[in-house]
């Protein structure tokens, strides 16, 4: 590359340096389904050189009631996937498995927070879920016609998902923990004809209300026409004459008999809303016959999912990440999935621990979020409990630090569980970069290499590939399976946002090097890159070297104008054990971050905090803290922020 394009088109500069390496053990590669590296990468040469062949190999896995003509029609920057195909995510979830002994194994397995449990078989599920597709055909809800669902961690939220997906109806699930007015905007947006909500839940021994803010927001909703509430918690809530309905009173009304609609690979399965930078949520819509191939595929090759596993990821539905892997994903592989409602530190901070031991929970799902608060409350949590029942450990949603990395492993693993540390994003639908736990090496932090049929690639601003260890853009070169189909109602802002920035790529937002081995190191958004004195340094690893003090639970780093070096790094830090911070661990923070990565990246002013702003799926809301540090004001988009006494804290702090 040229002086010239390297000026134009400057790198994110890496800085964490990790060798530690993990190999998987002969046993569990003996009986994995990829089970070594020659087999793992035998397929990647496949899905290179045939990448459509590659995919049609995966999708006949499935069902199709009829199959297609064309594997992809690719039209930049639109792909239409398994073109021609018919076939439908409720049938490959439930009735294949019911002409086998599946149908008597558990299909979910549920426990509320106040210690109620239900089972339901496959058989059981399919019942209910078709009972529930004709509760919606007798409100007139058609194929085309859209569902919000806003509901609790039960399991007729994945009933009320397959029964929409049965008969063609496209669901858009909205996380119970928001607002009357981020309910409103966003059924507003989708133009939903129903709404499906409960009384309540609970949550740290408090009942939360979903049923109030439906009110709130049906206020406001002309689409609605009728409001369907499950009872969960028994709470006296107002019911509209005409508009709002009982589920159990509704279900009792109709049958079990209704067939799955033949789809279209292409018919829309669901929207789901993201929080876009401008405040303005964005709602990403993802359709059927691709995305269902690439969740059933990577379900099963990455958990290495077998038919005896009790299969547990943390994640609510609400999120990505429970469409995909608590509901779809494992059920079209026929798995036994485990659902909690509620907190998991509630009656106390095992309660994880202690479902895992009562369920004999075998592949463990969750977020490094999750994992850093675990570190903070104490290992003496889980140490109370076996865990001998664990052979996977998964970790999703944000880069993992390698301490938190280690602790999973240690603590939580007894160091004899591979741990897939995966990365994906809403946008993508399902896994892109992770290891196998049966055939890669892991070192911790980092997510490895792409699977078979994705093509991934570290660039600059201008789209030239980058050497090793060399910061720079994370992006997809071709078209997957499971990608979004566009933004809902603004193609335009889908073109712009994901294929304009980097031209003829999918830019995913995130930085990231590939080291010498080929593994990549997620960096962090790009948005949370730190221009220090002309050096763009990723968050993420900062993070990480503050993470690895003995003293730091968590930690988000961010930058703040400076007039000398054009920004200057900030750092919020959560302490371990009820830790209060002084000036003198500010210090050795600071040196602690210049031993471990370098004194360029050591951060100009460290705040202690209690807790770190969180959207409601666990993630740091890095935005705010900016805001934070630059004026001591927050002006942006708060819906999705889970608890705003955190920020009345930090700005009362900064004052």
């Amino acid at each position: 590359m040229s002086e010239k394009d390297q000026t134009a088109s400057p790198t994110i500069e890496s800085i964490l340096n990790e060798n530690r390496m993990f190999h998987p053990s002969a046993e569990f590669a003996a009986q994995a389904h990829v089970g070594s590296l020659e087999e793992l990468e035998r397929w990647r040469a496949r899905g290179e050189a045939d990448p459509e062949g590659f995919w049609a190999e995966m999708a006949q896995q499935l069902h199709w009631f009829k199959p297609w003509t064309k594997v992809l029609d690719w039209q930049p920057p639109h792909a239409k996937w398994f073109v021609g195909g018919t076939t439908n995510i409720s049938y490959n979830c439930l009735d294949r498995h019911l002409t086998s002994w599946r149908r008597n194994k558990a299909a979910l397995l549920w426990e509320g927070e106040p210690g109620d449990s239900r089972t339901l078989t496959y058989q059981q599920l399919h019942r209910e879920v078709c009972r529930f597709a004709n509760v919606l055909k007798k409100f007139n809800v058609k194929k085309g016609d859209r569902v919000a669902l806003y509901m609790p961690m039960v399991p007729e939220l994945a009933i009320a998902m397959l029964a929409c997906a049965r008969i063609g109806a496209t669901h858009s699930i909205i996380f119970g923990g928001f607002s009357a007015d981020a309910l409103k905007d966003r059924i507003n947006d989708a133009g939903c004809k129903m709404v499906v909500t409960a009384d309540g839940c609970w949550r740290r021994g408090t009942e939360v209300k979903l049923k109030p803010a439906v009110d709130d927001a049906l206020l406001h909703t002309p689409t609605i026409e009728n409001c369907i509430v499950f009872q969960r918690t028994g709470t006296k809530v107002h019911m509209e004459v005409g508009r709002d309905h009982w589920w159990h009173e509704m279900m009792a009304t109709v049958n079990a008999d209704c067939p799955a609609e033949e789809l279209d690979s292409e018919h829309p399965l669901f929207i789901l809303y993201t929080s876009g930078t401008t405040g303005k949520p964005k709602g990403i819509l993802h359709t059927t016959g691709g995305y269902l191939t690439q969740v059933a595929l990577t379900t099963k090759w990455v958990f290495d999912l077998k038919e005896e596993d009790v299969y547990w990821c943390t994640a609510d539905i609400g999120w990505i990440t429970g469409h995909s892997y608590v509901v779809y994903g494992p059920l079209a592989n026929g798995a036994t999935v485990l659902m909690y409602e509620g907190a998991p530190n509630f009656p106390e901070p095992d309660r994880f621990w202690k479902i895992i031991d009562d369920y004999r929970v075998t592949i463990f799902y969750t977020a490094p979020t999750a994992i850093r608060a675990f570190i903070k409350w104490g290992e003496q949590w889980p140490l109370r409990h076996q865990l001998s029942s664990l052979r996977l450990l998964g970790t999703v949603g944000e880069p993992i630090n390698p301490e938190a990395w280690m602790w999973y492993h240690k603590i939580i693993g007894k160091g004899r569980c591979p741990i897939v540390d995966t990365w994906w994003q809403t946008e993508t639908g399902a896994i892109m970069i992770t290891p196998l736990p049966g055939a890669t090496p892991t070192k911790p932090g980092t997510a490895t290499r792409p699977l078979p049929g994705i093509q991934i690639e570290i660039q600059t601003k201008d789209g030239h590939p980058v050497g090793a260890n060399q910061g720079g853009y994370l992006v997809i070169k071709r078209p997957w399976p499971s990608m979004l189909r566009t933004i809902w109602g603004d193609d335009e802002r889908y073109r712009q946002q994901y294929w304009s920035e980097i031209p003829g790529v999918y830019f995913a937002g995130d930085g990231a090097r590939r080291d010498e081995d080929g593994y990549h190191w997620i960096m962090g958004r790009v948005d949370d890159v730190i221009n220090v004195s002309g050096h763009r340094l990723g968050t993420a690893e900062i993070e990480s070297a503050l993470v690895s003090h003995e003293t730091v639970a968590e930690a988000a780093v961010v930058g703040r104008p400076d007039d000398l070096k054009g920004q200057a790094v900030v750092a919020f830090v959560t302490l371990e054990g009820g830790r209060t911070g002084n000036d003198e661990l500010k210090q050795k923070l600071r040196e602690h971050v210049a031993k471990e990565i370098g004194s360029l990246a050591k951060p100009d002013d460290i705040r202690f905090a209690d807790m770190l702003p969180k959207t409601r799926s666990g993630k740091i809301m890095r935005r705010l803290l900016r805001e934070i540090a630059a004026s001591g004001v927050v002006a942006g988009d708060v819906t999705t922020l889970e608890d705003f006494s955190v920020l009345e804290k930090l700005r009362t702090d900064e004052e």
